[in-house]
């Protein structure tokens, strides 16, 4: 039999271990309140888009009133499109929120996007046919309207500028249809860039989000939104563990500018910029890599108007640090067309301040195209195996340049290990203007060894520093 000292450890360890329990649970959140609160302001988004009509097959029965068994024969043996009762039918695709008492509603723009009719289901089950006040694809937002009175439930609004990393975040919607689903995550990061969203820092999470969820709020444990639940990154086509949200800083403004003039603006500054790393920023004489580094000036934009450089790194832009040159177009584009910045850039080894009006970010960006034209005069530069020519006056005019040379051959040699082809244009060589080919030819004999050297160069049209270095 067990001893009574040993009854009193197991007795001891169970309590204990309950205890241990109760603590757990008493420092998760609990969401209860938060949902039954929040639940009542948040919709489900239906569209529907009017199909062409479908050729029918002569003669073919009416197949809604057969058998299965012979409908399932005749399926098989006359392939149809859909019916017209499933052409027709509204087909859920998200979710969305109530942001006002009078009925506008917040959901992501491909939610509704191409829509003939959309249809806004409230908690109440009520369906109404929603208006689109407009959409704006850059950020992936729609703002709809729906007519049900002046006192429908709405969320509270938050500051996404105040999340951190780490904080419990919450989600409601309807994935795979299913409505009024919740799921809980924390904030993985802040400032996330995506790939074709230059424009939105989004808020990356590990709440579960699944087709059904976009346009759906994402609450912080005040019961605020401060975030639109919007892409997955997957490769099974199911939540992954990556789920972004748009900041509900960012999806205000654009609710605000769709409102006020039925469009949105950004702010632009017409430069092209690359990422600082570590070989250029020893080649800029910078303590960090960091920072935006401009490689090509738009011709009569804003930036080649307020005196930017090929050449400077933006460090900071309107008091913020710049530390990703992804920091840079969130920062931009927050700001009005017609408002002035003030920006802090690195050039010559000086931290120099500059001032400049910031422009409207234009809907389609048109780069010059290189022509092949060239010169017969040639020269060689052993010490990084390229051969090169001067530009002429119509690839001047096309690019927009004033000064660069054309590479006419790539032998073995530096140029071609950093990946230099014929056809590239060098106008920048250890952070200095190349004018001509004996001005290249001179600063390519002087170059330092074993030290990280940039070179400027403009490939169909589009400019970028590159790094090399020279072995003695």
């Amino acid at each position: 039999m067990m001893s009574l000292r040993r009854w009193a450890l197991v007795a001891t360890s169970i309590l204990v271990m309950g205890w241990q329990s109760l603590a757990l649970a008493a420092d998760l959140p609990d969401f209860t309140e938060l949902v039954e609160e929040a639940s009542p302001a948040i919709v489900n988004i239906s569209t529907r888009q009017k199909a062409a009509s479908q050729n029918v097959v002569q003669g073919m029965p009416d197949l809604e009133g057969m058998p299965p068994l012979f409908r399932e024969f005749f399926e098989r043996s006359f392939p149809q499109g859909p019916s017209q009762r499933e052409r027709e039918a509204p087909q859920s695709l998200g979710s969305g929120f109530i942001i006002s008492h009078d009925g506008y509603v917040l959901t992501n723009n491909h939610v509704v996007a191409d829509a003939d009719e959309i249809f806004v289901r409230l908690s109440d089950r009520r369906e109404l046919q929603a208006e689109l006040v407009g959409a704006d694809p850059r950020s992936d937002l729609a703002l709809l309207k729906i007519d049900a009175g002046d006192d429908l439930p709405v969320v509270k609004i938050g500051k996404s500028a105040d999340l951190k990393p780490g904080e419990w975040v919450l989600a409601i919607g309807s994935p795979f249809g299913f409505d009024y689903s919740v799921t809980a995550g924390i904030v993985s990061a802040k400032g996330r860039s995506l790939p074709n969203e230059n424009y939105v820092p989004f808020i990356q999470t590990d709440v579960a989000i699944n087709p059904g969820n976009s346009g759906g709020p994402l609450f912080n444990l005040d019961g605020e939104v401060v975030g639109i639940n919007s892409q997955i990154f997957t490769r099974s086509g199911g939540f992954m563990g990556l789920s972004f949200a748009i900041p509900m800083d960012v999806a205000m403004d654009v609710v605000e500018q769709i409102k006020d003039s039925g469009s949105v603006q950004r702010g632009w500054l017409g430069v092209v910029i690359q990422e600082v790393n570590k070989d250029l920023a020893e080649s800029f004489d910078l303590p960090k890599p960091a920072g935006a580094l401009v490689a090509q000036i738009m011709p009569g934009g804003p930036a080649d108007k307020g005196g930017l450089k090929v050449g400077d790194v933006i460090l900071e832009f309107n008091g913020h640090e710049v530390v990703r040159s992804s920091d840079l177009p969130h920062a931009v584009g927050r700001v009005r067309p017609g408002a002035e910045a003030s920006l802090v850039v690195m050039r010559d080894k000086e931290r120099k301040t500059l001032r400049m009006e910031v422009g409207a970010l234009p809907d389609d960006d048109n780069v010059a195209a290189l022509t092949d034209d060239a010169p017969a005069q040639a020269t060689s530069s052993n010490r990084l195996g390229v051969t090169v020519v001067e530009l002429t006056d119509e690839q001047k005019k096309n690019l927009d340049i004033h000064s660069g040379v054309v590479v006419r051959e790539v032998m073995r040699g530096p140029g071609a290990m950093v990946g230099l082809r014929p056809g590239d244009i060098i106008t920048n060589l250890d952070n200095q203007s190349v004018d001509s080919v004996e001005t290249f030819t001179e600063i390519a004999g002087e170059l330092p060894d074993n030290r990280s050297i940039s070179m400027r160069v403009i490939r169909q049209g589009r400019a970028s520093y590159i790094t090399f270095r020279l072995a003695e």
